[in-house]
């Protein structure tokens, strides 16, 4: 098991509320919730210095990660994703 750190954290009460609804582990949640947040940040950071080195991406290659992602094959449907 990794190593852990016993922290204090505030949050509103209604989303308090809202946790014990759907956990009863929320310290797992919310250490979920972090992780989650540090990876779309990293990958944000990579995106953006890979962008500044190579210019933007084309719509094929946008395509391409789409049909990765989320599996389908055809590009037709992808801009709506966003």
């Amino acid at each position: 098991m990794a190593d852990t750190t016993r922290i204090t954290v505030t949050l509103p009460t209604e989303q308090v509320a809202e946790l014990k609804k759907i956990t009863d582990n929320i310290s797992g949640y919310v250490a979920e919730a972090v992780a989650r947040q540090i990876r779309h940040q990293l990958l944000g950071a990579d995106l953006r210095s890979h962008t500044d080195e190579h210019g933007a991406f084309s719509e094929e290659e946008l395509a391409e990660a789409r049909a990765r992602i989320f599996g389908t094959t055809s590009a037709a449907g992808g801009a709506s994703a966003a």
